[in-house]
């Protein structure tokens, strides 16, 4: 609820982001204060913040404090452009079709969306209509004003012009919020606002993308609605970026490239799980030896745990009440038992830590495990192999003194970055999430408090610049989220640390101090990859299908161009299966041409092309993916010499 400014308060004082104090007659407006500033700046503002929160231009300002105007250019703009964009959707919809009513229209990253009760679906021809409609109303440039309705004479004023939906949102909300309604020209909404100035600053850099079928409140019990999605930007630049960018992710697609590489496929007999074929399990082993190789050398020992275990363990651990909706339950009837599948590894990896006594110079102990587990995802939410039911994480839990967390942390994150760059991702933001709220999460404030000034110390003594994101902490923990960027400016929140005074305390893991006294250990939970079957997808997109040669399933093909050089293809391929190389054959009776447009199109590194001459000469001819009109003629054993350097995995 934003505060309520004192009747008997005649003048405001706020500070601007350069901490220059202003002082206003009260009423003042933030384009009051924008004007008092320049003319230029009343032209630019869309909005005003004070103290952090985000309120229309033309509102009086309400309480002393920090102070900031927003403008195109603001990181806050978007939202707004895109929740007004939602508004101008609405009334163009309405316009176009009478009798249809609104629901609800948000923002959303990279757009917004309504949703529409409306007998009939819309069709492609009606988005077409409707973006028209909407730039004729942004064109008018109608004020955006705000009222305030009683709530009873709201409630039966929208369920007179025939809007349900609306009448039951506002007996919902709370008794102390109040009814909010903002006017677009003759068009109005029930919202809480902040909005534009007017229409004409959404501007016209919107598109509308798609129609689905939403649930009325997500719940299927109720009316199927209409959502229509649309993107918006600050200007046409912004626009058509995006729209590159979805044209490149629509080619990038891992579920296209999947099939057409024959990595993986999945099927509705197994919902949220991953049949992998020959040559995406072979990416899935080279990745997962890749990581093996950088954990081993960093000191972890590798476990395995069971998948299926009692319910007592998640109830202990906390995860039965506070993740328990996502996990998969099986009763056994006969010994009148319930039973959990881990929907993570960290309660089964305090089970080994117990065994046996630990003594403080046992620590650290670093426990990493390629575990598989299962969610309860929801139908709706799972995507191709990057969200999934059935997952295997590249998960590791360290055990360590308080002592030692910091140190821990800086080799964690040198691990992961080390790892990352290697991947081929070079631009890599961090952020720390912090407690959610306190009905869904275990522990004091104290403890949380300890975890997260930890994790802050330990970023800090890293050198990495975060940002810090209030609520977004796992239940027991706060955690280090890392978020890679990949080659068409996309970004995926992979790699975590999280740091647990919680669990060792609720499973009583323990060892004895240097005092003789038994003393709880902390639990760093981190993990590089996250889901094996995420990341893979992510490597697909990011590379295109275009794996680097190390991790290509198949890394050449050798190819003859007559019958004549079989034989001669035939011992290529044995040199370079000798060296370990991933190699096929191809001497099918087809034209060279037809064999590499067939291989270039299942991405396949290098093409070992042999015919009479490279026979005869003992040579091979090599066209590499992306250059397949040009060559390099080599000899045989400089052609094996070179492949077998250039696949090797990066150290």
């Amino acid at each position: 609820m934003q505060a309520t400014q004192n009747k008997s308060q005649k003048e405001i004082h706020i500070t601007l982001p350069d901490g220059k104090a202003l002082t206003f007659a009260t009423p003042v407006t933030g384009y009051d204060v924008a004007k008092s500033i320049g003319e230029g700046l009343a032209k630019a503002a869309l909005a005003a913040k004070l103290n952090g929160e985000i309120i229309d231009l033309h509102r009086p300002l309400f309480a002393d404090g920090k102070f900031e105007i927003i403008t195109r250019k603001s990181p806050e703009a978007l939202e707004i452009i895109r929740h007004d964009a939602a508004h101008v959707m609405a009334e163009a919809v309405q316009a176009l079709f009478p009798g249809t009513q609104v629901t609800i229209g948000p923002s959303i990253e990279n757009g917004f969306f309504y949703d529409f009760g409306k007998e009939t679906p819309f069709t492609p021809e009606d988005l077409a209509k409707i973006e028209a409609k909407m730039k004729e109303i942004v064109a008018k440039a109608e004020p955006f004003t705000r009222e305030e309705w009683n709530r009873d004479e709201a409630i039966k004023h929208f369920e007179g012009i025939g809007e349900k939906y609306k009448a039951e949102i506002i007996r919902d909300l709370p008794a102390s919020e109040t009814i909010s309604v903002y006017r677009q020209g003759k068009w109005y909404d029930l919202c809480r606002g902040p909005h534009l100035p007017n229409t004409g600053a959404v501007g016209t850099a919107f598109k509308l993308m798609k129609v689905a079928g939403a649930y009325w409140r997500g719940d299927s019990k109720n009316a199927m609605l209409q959502r229509i999605y649309g993107t918006a930007w600050r200007d046409q630049k912004e626009l058509d970026a995006h729209l590159h960018m979805l044209e490149e992710a629509e080619k990038r697609d891992h579920r296209k490239l999947g099939k057409e590489m024959d990595l993986f496929h999945m099927q509705e007999e197994a919902v949220g799980a991953v049949f992998w074929h020959d040559k995406g399990y072979t990416v899935w082993r080279v990745l997962e030896n890749f990581i093996r190789s950088r954990i081993h050398g960093a000191g972890y020992q590798e476990v395995k745990t069971p998948q299926l275990y009692d319910s007592s363990l998640f109830k202990a651990s906390g995860h039965w009440d506070m993740y328990g909706d996502n996990m998969f339950k099986v009763e056994v009837k006969a010994e009148e038992k319930l039973l959990g599948i881990k929907p993570m590894n960290c309660p089964a990896h305090v089970q080994i830590f117990k065994q046996g006594l630990k003594s403080y110079r046992d620590l650290p102990i670093r426990m990493a495990e390629f575990g598989c587990c299962h969610r309860n995802e929801p139908s709706g939410a799972m995507h191709g192999i990057m969200r999934v039911r059935a997952f295997t994480q590249d998960d590791a839990h360290i055990f360590c003194r308080p002592d030692q967390v910091e140190m821990e942390a800086l080799n964690y994150f040198k691990l992961q970055l080390g790892v990352y760059k290697d991947l081929g991702f070079e631009k890599i933001s961090v952020k720390l999430a912090l407690r959610p709220g306190p009905n869904v999460r275990l522990g004091s404030d104290e403890i949380w408090d300890r975890a997260e000034n930890g994790l802050r110390t330990a970023l800090r003594a890293a050198g990495l610049d975060f940002e810090e994101l209030p609520g977004e902490g796992a239940f027991y923990g706060p955690k280090v989220e890392f978020h890679l960027t990949d080659a068409i400016g996309r970004t995926w929140q992979c790699g975590t640390l999280q740091l647990d005074f919680n669990l060792p305390e609720r499973l009583d893991a323990s060892y004895i101090g240097e005092d003789s006294q038994r003393h709880r250990p902390v639990m760093l939970h981190r993990a590089i990859l996250g889901s094996m079957e995420r990341f893979i997808g992510i490597l697909i997109e990011h590379h295109a299908g275009k794996f680097p040669l190390w991790l290509a399933p198949v890394q050449a093909v050798v190819a003859t161009i007559t019958s004549d050089a079989d034989d001669y293809a035939r011992k290529v391929l044995k040199e370079l299966e000798k060296a370990g190389i991933r190699a096929k054959l191809d001497v099918r009776n087809e034209k060279i041409d037809y064999k590499i447009r067939e291989h270039s199109l299942t991405k396949t590194p290098q093409i070992w092309v042999v015919g009479k001459r490279e026979a005869e000469e003992g040579k091979v001819a090599i066209r590499r993916l992306g250059a397949e009109k040009t060559q390099e003629v080599l000899a045989l054993d400089e052609a094996i010499r070179k492949i077998t350097e250039e696949s090797a995995p990066p150290q």
